[in-house]
């Protein structure tokens, strides 16, 4: 088995073991091509061609495995390929395949804490929402981070206090996200504008809105404090479930198809990869990748139960505690597993990320690099749907 041991909000893996049970069996070499296309480098020139259109790519000249990743993510249903794949070895092991003999893990609870340690270098990976991932590449001019890969979509609610039953009785209400700039809280200032009601950043307006942790929000609301919280899985089940609270929107009724073509579905959790890391090391970036689309494959392939088991179990290690039976079955029932990363959603994101007050306008070319993921997908064979840029970055 894995060696496993806690510190305070960090669990360290070493990949000293073969393939655990439920993994399919994956494909372990590293493509040459595909290691020195991905992403930008200084010093040597790579070709990568798409669609019969060759283009040319800095790559990095030394690239060779990391001797480590270090990989954020929070302790969310809707992170449950990043759950999965680190309790059952699937990353771990695909990473000591290709030369990378140890996994870090950091759990967070919102995606700007995430995005400021991938900036700052503490780790090189993440699993996070879109919106931050937005905000940090258009902060950065486009030199911070990649998106590499989806991981979830949907799974994400305003729940309120029963006597709330309509938007504009919102007005003069008091209302959480888990932070600031983070993909509930914008998307909830752009559903209070798209209400005609006012929420700015500093607090003030027509709602107050709160950016607070999901636990502390949890007991807000139960005591009466707040009126209701835009949250993804599992704690908006559990405001549902354990306090009491009614659906006032789910997200997923605002989301037509327009420009994804998947009436329903918007990116909830992404796979992000640090840059400069990911020029030095591409190979370590594609096993992160073949682990990543193992755990997908298995959540979508598994019974209910078996999913609903594995997925608990590895919220109780990442975030101190299991959760109750019926919480996990509705929130995993909310929720879409896809590599996919919606990236036709991104323009509509940004916007709203504008409208929210939290980003600027801005050309969002270059935010995706999904040609790692493409060879990946290709390498597992049938029943794996080539993932698409949507003109914003490489696929």
């Amino acid at each position: 088995m894995s060696e496993t041991t806690k510190t305070p909000g960090t669990i360290r893996i070493t990949a000293d073991s073969g393939p655990p049970k439920r993994r399919r069996g994956l494909a372990l070499g590293i493509g040459a091509a595909v290691a020195v296309a991905l992403l930008g480098g200084a010093t040597a020139v790579a070709a990568a061609v798409t669609g019969g259109e060759q283009r040319t790519t800095p790559a990095s000249a030394a690239a060779a495995p990391a001797p480590q990743l270090r990989l954020g993510f929070f302790g969310n249903v809707t992170h449950a390929p990043a759950l999965v794949g680190v309790q059952d070895g699937l990353i771990a092991g695909a990473l000591k395949a290709a030369g990378t003999d140890s996994l870090t893990t950091q759990v967070f609870n919102a995606g700007p804490a995430a995005v400021e340690a991938l900036n700052a270098g503490a780790i090189d990976a993440a699993y996070l929402g879109p919106s931050p991932a937005i905000n940090s590449f258009v902060q950065s001019h486009g030199e911070s981070l990649s998106v590499i890969a989806g991981a979830a979509a949907g799974g994400a609610q305003l729940v309120v206090r029963p006597g709330i039953t309509s938007p504009d009785q919102l007005r003069g209400a008091a209302l959480a996200t888990p932070q600031l700039g983070g993909t509930q809280d914008v998307a909830l200032r752009a559903y209070l504008a798209s209400q005609g009601l006012k929420a700015s950043p500093n607090g003030g307006g027509d709602v107050t809105v709160n950016p607070t942790d999901n636990a502390q929000t949890l007991k807000l609301f139960q005591d009466g404090t707040i009126d209701g919280a835009w949250l993804p899985e599992p704690w908006s089940s559990r405001l549902v479930l354990q306090a009491g609270a009614k659906v006032l929107v789910d997200e997923k009724d605002r989301w037509d198809g327009t420009g994804t073509g998947k009436p329903g579905l918007f990116p909830t959790t992404i796979l992000v990869v640090n840059r400069a890391f990911a020029a030095a090391h591409p190979q370590t970036v594609e096993a992160l990748l073949k682990g990543h689309v193992a755990a997908v494959d298995w959540l979508n392939r598994a019974s209910a139960a078996e999913k609903a088991k594995a997925v608990n179990a590895a919220l109780a290690k990442a975030a101190g505690s299991a959760l109750p039976a019926d919480v996990v079955e509705r929130a995993l029932a909310n929720i879409t597993f896809t590599t996919d990363p919606l990236a036709g959603a991104y323009p509509r994101l940004l916007a709203d990320g504008v409208t929210a007050g939290v980003t600027k306008a801005a050309d969002l070319h270059g935010l995706f690099d999904l040609r790692a993921l493409n060879a990946v997908l290709a390498q597992e064979g049938a029943g794996h749907a080539r993932a698409s840029a949507a003109g914003l970055g490489q696929d």
